[in-house]
């Protein structure tokens, strides 16, 4: 399968799964969710891990040495791997996946000029409805994948690195209009993950985003019995983020005022009223550390008749 490549992957399970099926070259595993909090351009520099590293503390408890064993660690070894002149890349369809991605890149662009870097992008497969992961996929597609991957050119290199600087920009306003217009991007599913981060700002509606609603809608339709099988729920259904558990539990637990009960799953009066948008929640979950990407979250709302981003002047 070629001669000297340096594989670089989207988690442990896809790593895991491309050495079991003999796949020659050396791996890294990007152990990063960058979709979620405060991001900076300069991908790799101390700043940029510091901020990653205040994220990760306050928002999931997580340790400085945990950290650093779980993705500084592997950081490392990245920048040690410089002998390789082709780097292929296995990311997602989802939001999680592509903001890693593009960051990736941005990072290869600096730090990996004049190497052969191709991509491949798990998702539809033939005429298939539902979006598959990598380690989904069976040898023979993931053959054909590895086989039919495609080579970035330095003007892709420099689109995705544009995309990521305007995601870590203080405003997502140009980012609105910016990634539609460029429909021979090898990135197919892109767009649709911009797409899915511009409707995590809040709702003019009732100060809740897209995630935090049906979140809500979840509890009140599907009637779950337990916290676990909302989060099931919310993990078979939300393909567009490519969240796992412990950020969905993040958000349920940012919502909890709005719960009468989690055992069964009940939404209280208020809960429904913010769902049915009769009252605005805006001011009650609003916070100034909240970021996605380099915008403070409330700092923008998501008018959904026109589809556009307001910005609120102070």
């Amino acid at each position: 399968m070629g001669g000297s490549i340096l594989h670089i992957t989207n988690g442990d399970s896809t790593t895991n799964y491309l050495k079991k099926l003999k796949f020659k070259g050396e791996f890294i595993t990007w152990r990063e969710m960058l979709c979620e909090g405060k991001t900076t351009i300069d991908v790799g520099s101390e700043s940029f891990w510091k901020n990653r590293y205040d994220f990760f503390k306050s928002s999931y408890k997580v340790s400085k040495q945990k950290f650093i064993d779980y993705t500084i660690k592997e950081y490392r070894n990245l920048c040690n791997e410089k002998q390789q002149k082709e780097i292929v890349l296995w990311f997602e369809y989802d939001l999680f996946c592509q903001i890693n991605m593009i960051a990736v890149i941005s990072w290869l662009k600096r730090y990996r000029k004049g190497h052969h870097i191709s991509l491949v992008c798990s998702g539809k497969v033939g005429n298939s409805k539902r979006m598959y992961a990598l380690p989904e996929l069976n040898e023979k597609q993931i053959q054909s994948h590895f086989k039919n991957r495609m080579e970035l050119t330095q003007d892709d290199i420099e689109y995705a690195d544009y995309i990521w600087q305007l995601y870590c920009s203080d405003s997502p306003l140009r980012l609105e209009t910016v990634y539609k217009f460029n429909p021979m991007s090898p990135f197919q599913y892109l767009t649709s993950a911009i797409e899915a981060h511009l409707l995590r700002f809040p709702s003019i509606a009732n100060g809740l985003n897209k995630v935090e609603n049906t979140i809500l809608e979840t509890a009140l339709n599907k009637k779950p019995t337990s916290k676990n099988e909302l989060i099931s729920q919310l993990l078979k259904d939300g393909d567009a983020y490519g969240f796992g558990d412990l950020q969905y539990e993040n958000k349920i637990n940012d919502l909890r005022k709005l719960f009468h009960s989690f055992n069964p799953v009940k939404l209280s009066k208020k809960g429904k009223e913010v769902l049915e948008n009769q009252i605005n929640y805006y001011g009650q979950i609003r916070n100034d550390i909240s970021y996605l990407g380099g915008s403070k979250k409330y700092s923008f709302l998501y008018h959904n008749q026109s589809n556009k981003l307001l910005q609120i002047t102070s």
